[in-house]
């Protein structure tokens, strides 16, 4: 009789392989599969084990993706043979990485789970050029959300969440951003709301882009910044320090600059 394995969903957190956690670390060592996103740093993978098979699992918009119904049942059949599997995932498994889908497929299948937490991208990346997400004088609150819903109907409420005066960090939303911008000006958001992108956050390639909601989308457009990104709108972004230059003042440049 086989015993069944054992499966753990892991962040491996924003790219830079330095912020894995070591309860992630010692997953990985003892993995006998690992599925790998593609935005997971494949440095992490030095801390696997010679014998242990990696699949690549990679799922990323606008691109061909692996199917979700497959990286699902390949997880329960390699746990029901008795292996332990990793679902390496970037950032965190449980904010916008369909962890709470897969967990729930799991454990209809009889399959013991383990959730071990990443850092998110939402975090890191504000993080890496001095933009805290909450800030006494300007922000008590913040507030993660998709700029990719499932459906249409699914979308955020922009116009609700305009009147709020919390920093809104927006993950999935480059291809949506006139889209986003117009509603949350439309909802009453300041033209003047500070704003920020972050690309490849923490990683070799990060590059930012410093600017305001009403001129989001044309900066956006005019620079090199791609996905995946995190898009930060509030007065918090007035404290970003980047390429040594701080932004930190109560007008921020008239001009749009793009930092690499």
């Amino acid at each position: 009789m086989v015993h069944l394995g054992k499966v753990f969903l892991v962040g491996a957190g924003p790219g830079d392989p330095d912020l894995l956690t070591l309860k992630a670390v010692k997953a990985i060592a003892r993995a006998d599969v690992i599925l790998i996103d593609d935005l997971v740093n494949p440095a992490v993978l030095q801390h696997a084990a010679a014998s242990a098979r990696i699949v690549q699992v990679g799922k990323r918009g606008g691109c061909q993706s692996t199917p979700q119904e497959f990286i699902e049942r390949l997880m329960i059949a390699e746990a029901q043979a008795g292996r332990c599997v990793v679902r390496l995932k970037g950032g965190d498994p449980f904010i916008f990485g369909r962890g709470g889908e897969e967990r729930a497929h799991l454990l209809a299948a009889g399959i013991e789970v383990d959730v071990i937490n990443g850092i998110s991208s939402g975090l890191a990346a504000p993080a890496s050029i001095g933009i805290p997400l909450t800030h006494r004088d300007w922000s008590q609150g913040a507030i993660f959300v998709t700029g990719h819903g499932k459906t249409a109907e699914s979308n955020p409420d922009w116009a609700a969440l305009a009147k709020l005066n919390l920093t809104l960090v927006i993950y999935m939303g480059v291809a949506r951003c006139g889209e986003i911008s117009a509603a949350l000006l439309a909802g009453g958001k300041p033209a003047t709301t500070p704003a920020a992108v972050i690309q490849s956050a923490t990683g070799a390639s990060q590059a930012q882009l410093i600017t305001t909601l009403g001129q989001l989308p044309a900066a956006l457009a005019a620079s090199n910044i791609g996905s995946p990104s995190i898009i930060v709108i509030g007065d918090v972004v007035r404290c970003a320090t980047v390429a040594g230059r701080a932004e930190q003042s109560d007008a921020l440049p008239t001009a749009n600059m793009v930092f690499q």
